[in-house]
């Protein structure tokens, strides 16, 4: 079967092996006789899967003891509300970085629960750049900073992380597992499934116990995350199926050779197509200044719009998935996640060249 070169930006790619190890016991899971979604969520069975999970996500992480993982569901919109329910009391300020759209809801969601600051942005310059980690200063009454780590849309990533002496949150959805981090210096990470964890419906969460100690305990049962630590993230029926893929995603991590493969060949393929955009002496332009780039979501413009959507509808014809730009930027956006072959990019390389030297 040919494969699409699939560079939509989430739900994203997934890798052909975890789909076809997927199909192999989706009617039949561990010779039960039984789809893995059909048992109980109390079950031995999926009890093995859950913790499978959560025990390859420490492992690849280094998530540290003391802190919960959690399975939740809601996408990472959701916890845009349950951060601030949980954490911003009446008698302090939420302070967020602002990167980009995603950041903006974040902070908007928020702003209906507490007293909020931005406390450092690029939406001047249309987001184009990650802010200086010396101008991310909290308030003085500060909850908590929350930043997001990657910008999907305008292809901007962080690529280093400030170290703060309050609680620093991050939306990780578009970059967790392609690249090494340290852990300890977050007290919270989120992340939608969608991009390198899996396919949408399940979010994880990575929170500290001493972060967890000081939340608030008169908010909806549903929206607490002591409640989800307390349960192990089965309060609630949750999402099986998304965490059997999941799991799934992390053992193929694994076997990938971990997070520092998985980053090595990530770097391998962001720089081929950046390259390409460089040596176009302009037929290409990046939307993200240089050392703002992302390696999971790479932003771009040819000289017209008339030749963009030459460009994309020529790429549709050849096989490619996911290219156009989103709306408030337009272009063209090419989302290279773990799950996407090398070979995807080089073809996409072979045809950007093709194309630039045909128009």
């Amino acid at each position: 079967m040919k494969r699409a070169y699939n560079f939509n930006a989430g739900p994203s790619a997934l890798p052909f092996e975890v789909l076809e190890k997927a199909q192999k016991e989706f009617t039949n899971f561990q010779e039960s006789g039984m789809s893995i979604m059909e048992f109980s969520h109390r079950s031995k069975e999926y009890d093995a899967v859950h913790e499978k999970a959560i025990t390859d996500l420490r492992e690849l992480l280094h998530i540290p003891n003391d802190y919960h993982v959690l399975f939740l569901q809601g996408g990472a919109s959701l916890q845009f509300s349950m951060v601030p329910l949980n954490f911003l009391s009446p008698s302090r300020t939420a302070d967020y970085v602002l990167t980009g759209v995603w950041s903006e809801k974040a902070q908007d969601e928020a702003e209906k629960i507490g007293k909020t600051t931005t406390i450092a942005s690029s939406q001047h310059q249309n987001y184009t750049f990650i802010p200086n980690m010396t101008d991310i200063k909290p308030s003085h009454d500060s909850a908590y900073v929350h930043l997001t780590s990657n910008n999907t849309i305008y292809g901007t990533e962080w690529k280093h992380y400030p170290t703060l002496d309050v609680p620093l949150i991050a939306d990780m959805s578009s970059d967790i597992l392609s690249k090494e981090i340290d852990i300890n210096q977050f007290s919270m990470i989120y992340a939608g499934a969608q991009k390198n964890l899996g396919p949408a419906g399940v979010t994880v969460v990575i929170i500290k116990d001493e972060l967890l100690k000081n939340s608030t305990e008169n908010i909806p049962t549903m929206l607490n995350y002591k409640i989800h630590a307390k349960k192990n993230s089965l309060y609630n029926t949750p999402p099986t199926f998304s965490i059997y893929m999941l799991s799934l995603m992390l053992e193929w991590v694994k076997n990938q050779g971990g997070i520092p493969a998985i980053e090595a060949r990530n770097n391998e393929k962001a720089a081929l197509i950046y390259n390409c955009m460089d040596e176009s002496n302009g037929f290409y332009t990046g939307h993200a200044q240089k050392d703002s780039r992302s390696n999971m979501n790479i932003v771009f413009k040819l000289p017209t719009e008339e030749l963009t959507n030459k460009f994309i509808a020529k790429s549709k014809e050849l096989g490619f998935i996911g290219l156009s730009g989103h709306r408030s930027v337009g272009g063209c956006r090419a989302s290279t996640y773990n799950a996407v072959p090398y070979e995807s990019c080089e073809a996409l390389v072979t045809f950007m060249k093709a194309f630039m030297s045909e128009n």
